[in-house]
């Protein structure tokens, strides 16, 4: 019984900061590898959508290759193929395939 009660008061000793030290260890490890990289790509990506011009080569979410033949605000109309456009949503633009190696 002696040993319960010891046990009971050192734990009150150590207090609120005992208790809450490793959530706050847990989130600081979060935070530093899960948030803030997941921030940093989106603001990547978004500077990426930002700079895109006519006649960039790119890829959209959905795995269709085209130049962008137009772009309106949040509107970006693909050439697929000659004379064939496509109509997109701006945030379907994954990359910039200028620099990808030519099929053989």
């Amino acid at each position: 019984m002696s040993t319960l009660l010891f046990v009971i008061a050192q734990q009150q000793q150590q207090g609120v900061l005992g208790m809450f030290l490793p959530l706050v260890l847990i989130i600081v490890v979060f935070y530093f590898f899960m948030i803030r990289p997941q921030m940093k790509r989106q603001k990547e990506t978004q500077k990426f959508r930002d700079a895109l011009q006519k006649g960039d080569k790119v890829v959209t979410t959905g795995g269709i290759y085209g130049r962008i033949d137009e772009i309106r605000d949040q509107i970006i109309y693909l050439e697929v193929a000659p004379n064939i456009k496509l109509k997109v949503d701006k945030s379907v633009v994954l990359k910039d395939m200028s620099d990808a190696p030519a099929a053989k």
